[in-house]
């Protein structure tokens, strides 16, 4: 039986990151030819990868890098199989090693392709998966530059990046903040001005079917029935349907016998929550338009109007499962 020395094994366990009997295995199967070793060891994880490949993977950790610039950025998802490994300190720190190569490609493709300690990251991923034992793959990869990139990790299960037009004064803690606006309420735009009016109709009218339907079963039980919205975008109310609603509200002053003197301090109230209650859909999925976490008295875009002369450009969201 060939021999191998312990040093030799702890080389291969810090180039592979494999189980101290997986290594001496393979170097004794090997006659202690290290390159040969490591080809030993992939093939026994590309195995495991092909019995594994129906499994799924929806644990993890989201990792965020940003360069030094603060010019670019990436969003990366390295999942497993089980929470135990996912947050197992080599599983993690094996995320922020894929991190620090996804920054520099230009996209997923290229990220998979590209060098990681003699081998590809996809034949790492395989690699790994017979170390671990688990399905490894990296499900999300998102980039990001612009003229100042921020980025913010909740727990390691959300990552969000964010781009901004302009380093500006404070732009670090403007950037952390849209981030974590967007780690914790999740958008899928900037804005509503941004929205396909096919798809907006068709939301409206499903998400109308369904308050009907609902209405149907609470009329039933002499239950008071939800409201049926006409909108739900910003998107679809025009300076004609704004002053009809404005109309309405002023004859519902005057049913009510309100002194006319009055109406212009009760009336932005009374728009403010036409305009909230028919627009639903862009405080869901609009960025800019949805309340700030840290300030509800403002939307998203108010908060970065008093940063000065600056937009967002763009934002990205990665989560496990």
């Amino acid at each position: 039986m060939v021999k191998v020395s312990a040093a030799d094994v702890k080389n291969l366990r810090e180039a592979t990151g494999a189980g101290m009997m997986d290594c001496k295995n393979a170097l004794v199967e090997a006659e202690n030819n290290f390159d040969e070793a490591i080809n030993i060891l992939r093939k026994k994880g590309q195995k495991i990868a092909a019995k594994r490949a129906d499994r799924e993977s929806t644990e993890g950790v989201a990792v965020t890098r940003i360069n030094d610039a603060k010019t670019a950025g990436v969003a990366i998802v390295l999942a497993c199989e089980t929470d135990f490994v996912g947050k197992n300190e080599s599983f993690v720190a094996l995320g922020g090693q894929f991190a620090d190569i996804a920054l520099h490609a230009a996209d997923k493709e290229a990220f998979l392709a590209a060098d990681f300690g003699g081998m590809t990251v996809a034949d790492k991923l395989v690699e790994q998966t017979g170390v671990i034992g688990e399905k490894l793959e990296i499900t999300a990869f998102d980039k990001i530059e612009a003229a100042y990139v921020g980025a913010y990790t909740h727990i390691g299960k959300i990552a969000a990046i964010v781009g901004l037009s302009a380093v500006v004064e404070n732009a670090e803690t403007l950037a952390k903040d849209v981030a974590m606006q967007v780690a914790s309420m999740g958008a899928s735009t900037l804005s509503y001005k941004d929205f396909d009016p096919a798809f907006v109709t068709a939301e409206t009218e499903a998400r109308i079917a369904v308050i009907e339907k609902d209405n149907i079963e609470l009329g039933r039980l002499g239950k008071t029935l939800k409201n049926v919205p006409e909108f739900i975008s910003m998107s679809q109310l025009s300076e004609a349907i704004l002053a009809k609603a404005e109309e309405a509200a002023k004859a519902e002053l005057k049913a009510e016998g309100k002194p006319e003197q009055i109406w212009d301090r009760i009336l932005p109230g009374k728009m403010e929550r036409f305009i909230s209650d028919n627009t639903t859909l862009d405080l869901e999925q609009c960025l800019l338009d949805q309340s700030f976490i840290k300030d509800e008295k403002k939307n998203v875009a108010q908060y970065v109007n008093t940063y000065g002369d600056v937009v967002v450009t763009g934002f990205k969201r990665v989560t496990l499962g």
